[in-house]
């Protein structure tokens, strides 16, 4: 059996193993995914990232089965109104909803790699809740919100080693029950305990932009665009995203109910299977510093010793790393290059990117690279950019460099060129005009 792929894989998914322990992640799972043949790969996904430290409050959604269940509802901008006469239904929904969680969380999951854990799945009163109210002339009755979120009482529950298990239900102090909109909730929850990540599973896998493709992505300003209607409730996992961001928390995700592993691609991966939402102003390209000399060594041996790049010593590229630039993708060096001024050019030099995330598209890194190695250039005042190249010469080209003769270059690369190495000599003209 070949097991390269997972063992990469596996490599790859370190760091984001160590970064997610520890940390708190509310998730929000759509009362749709109880009907999707996909549910019990989900639970497994959360069970593992349980097993990994990861400190988890799961909250479920209904809609589907409140709409079975009280099929005469009466909804006020897309909000369910829940009647006194409903709230027995209501409750057996969700105590339904909470039996299956439990039970697929429960008896060390038998059909799963993880049938020897033992996972503490706890539910409680966390919420006290308030009445909607009468809006617009429309009496909610007990339909509810978030009044107060009982932080230290979910963090009890998760600093035992256990899940908190959430149904969208709120107590008032007097003891009345109210239903509550289970992704507004997720929000007020997240925000209150200050979560690393709030994860939302949605009917839809990621967003995608007009052409189709996935946005992997945005800013919460980008995410307005997509708001449309306020009456629209499918919109609502958007709009709480939008929430959830401005109130501090760093990253939402989204991702599909339907799709196995999304989960674990999302949260585990450079590319992702979803869409982020972050209010992160994080540039994929960054100067580099000493701390990423290790790094760059790391990646750019084994392109030494295939002839690719020049071999650098450690010594020298401590020396030269404020020529360098980096592209950083969640604390991880994964590609490196270096501009070196002359005058008025500059040399593109020791281009790489980790094999890992070589077809990594959003933006794809070795573009992303040039790009910024450019601008770096120009400040620089040079006006024209050069490499050497003995095998991607068609990179290069395909990135607007132009085959030039060694006379092309600055004397003192002139007389450093290696004619034994034969590398080609590439230029291109960093006035967007023309080329040179």
């Amino acid at each position: 059996m070949d097991t390269s792929g997972y063992a990469r894989w596996f490599r790859d998914s370190t760091p984001y193993i160590s970064r997610h322990r520890g940390r708190t992640f509310v998730v929000l799972l759509d009362g749709a995914a109880f009907n999707s043949p996909n549910l019990v790969n989900i639970v497994h996904d959360l069970a593992l990232m349980h097993v990994l430290g990861a400190r988890l409050v799961l909250i479920h959604g209904s809609r589907p089965q409140l709409d079975a269940a009280l099929p005469d509802s009466l909804f006020h901008h897309g909000r369910r109104v829940t009647r006194a006469a409903d709230l027995p239904k209501v409750l057996g929904v969700f105590g339904e909803q909470r039996v299956t969680l439990k039970a697929l969380f429960s008896g060390g999951l038998p059909s799963s790699p993880l049938r020897r854990s033992d996972i503490a799945v706890m539910s409680g009163n966390f919420i006290t809740a308030q009445p909607v109210g009468i809006i617009d002339g429309t009496d909610h009755e007990l339909t509810g919100k978030t009044r107060r979120v009982h932080i230290r009482r979910i963090n009890a529950v998760l600093d035992a080693g256990a899940l908190a298990l959430m149904s969208p239900l709120g107590y008032s102090p007097s003891g009345q029950v109210f239903n509550m909109a289970s992704d507004e909730l997720a929000t007020d929850v997240a925000v209150a305990l200050g979560a690393d990540k709030l994860v939302i599973f949605n009917h839809a896998d990621a967003l995608r932009d007009a052409a189709g493709q996935r946005l992997s992505v945005l800013s919460p300003a980008d995410l307005d665009a997509f708001l449309g209607d306020p009456d629209d409730m499918d919109k609502n996992h958007l709009r709480c995203a939008v929430r959830a961001c401005r109130g501090g928390i760093q990253d939402v995700h989204l991702v599909g109910y339907a799709k196995d592993g999304a989960l674990l691609a999302e949260l585990f991966t450079a590319e992702g299977s979803g869409t982020q939402i972050t209010e992160s102003n994080h540039e994929l390209i960054r100067p580099a510093t000493l701390d990423d000399v290790a790094s760059i060594v790391d990646m750019i041996r084994p392109l030494e010793e295939r002839g690719i790049l020049v071999r650098r010593s450690r010594d020298r590229l401590e020396a030269e790393i404020s020529h360098f630039l980096v592209a950083d993708i969640d604390s991880n060096v994964v590609g490196c290059c270096a501009i070196y001024p002359y005058e008025d050019t500059a040399e593109l030099a020791c281009v790489a990117v980790h094999p890992s995330y070589r077809d990594y598209d959003y933006p794809a890194i070795g573009p992303a690279l040039l790009e910024a190695g450019e601008r770096h250039a120009r400040a620089a005042g040079a006006k024209t950019l050069f490499a050497l190249t003995t095998q991607t010469h068609d990179w290069f080209v395909e990135h607007g460099f132009k085959d030039r003769g060694i006379d092309a270059l600055p004397a003192p690369k002139q007389a450093l060129y290696n004619y034994q190495r034969n590398a080609h000599v590439l230029t291109k003209s960093l006035d967007s005009t023309h080329d040179r």
